[in-house]
């Protein structure tokens, strides 16, 4: 189990953030970027997932400036002010306190980013923002397409679900290829929006086992 810890971000706010310890030997530091939820249970159990397989995993909690500690519900008003949170929360600021989550892992090794939903346009961003990460995965990320002429600065890998009905994979898929057609992107045929996240409406085990194998491959786990 993980604990809340504080890091400061470049505009010197100390934002807090939901670490865990790897198992075993480490294998590198993974910045964990949440959905619009916040660092709800999944997130953490996202985080703790990545500490038993070995890695030192943080998760930040981005909107602490709006909102300190912010969770949310998987419900209609959960969605709506997970949004808003999202929507003002300036992308600068953003990737700033990703690089400060960077900073703070890097003396003990390489550092990686997943992200999920929200998370995952970060990802997609940090990786051609944010220098010295190693490492990016994306997962159905909304901002993906528009941005897919960023060039990312490390091995990227690129998470789609053909069910999501929020997300056109296709779209994604072919924009990304079109702008990096050396960056993987994956279709998970049987899965929609938020396959990884463990909510029974939403989770696909064997796609989310799948995606997490290939970004271990990324990793260089």
């Amino acid at each position: 189990m993980g604990e809340m810890i504080s890091i400061k971000g470049a505009d010197g706010f100390a934002f807090g953030a939901y670490h865990a310890s790897p198992a075993g030997a480490r294998k590198g530091g993974v910045i964990v970027i949440q959905e619009i939820f916040g660092l709800d249970e999944h997130v953490r159990r996202d985080v703790d997932r990545w500490a038993s397989l070995g890695f030192e995993a943080v998760a930040p909690s981005m909107y602490d400036r709006r909102e300190a500690g912010f969770v949310a519900d998987h419900d209609e008003a959960g969605m709506k002010a997970g949004i808003a949170h999202a929507m003002s929360t300036p992308l600068d600021q953003a990737m700033g306190d990703i690089a400060a989550c960077r900073d703070w892992l890097a003396p003990r090794g390489k550092v990686y980013i997943v992200g999920y939903c929200y998370g995952g346009s970060l990802a997609w961003l940090a990786a051609a923002k944010v220098p010295r990460l190693s490492g990016s995965s994306s997962y159905y990320g909304s901002m993906v397409q528009a941005n897919a002429g960023l060039k990312p600065l490390c091995p990227t890998i690129v998470h789609l679900g053909r069910r999501d009905t929020h997300i056109p994979a296709d779209d994604v898929k072919a924009a990304v290829l079109a702008a990096h057609p050396d960056v993987p992107v994956y279709i998970y045929e049987d899965a929609g929006h938020g396959f990884n996240n463990e909510d029974p409406e939403r989770h696909h085990k064997a796609s989310a086992e799948l995606a997490r194998a290939r970004t271990l491959e990324v990793f260089g786990a």
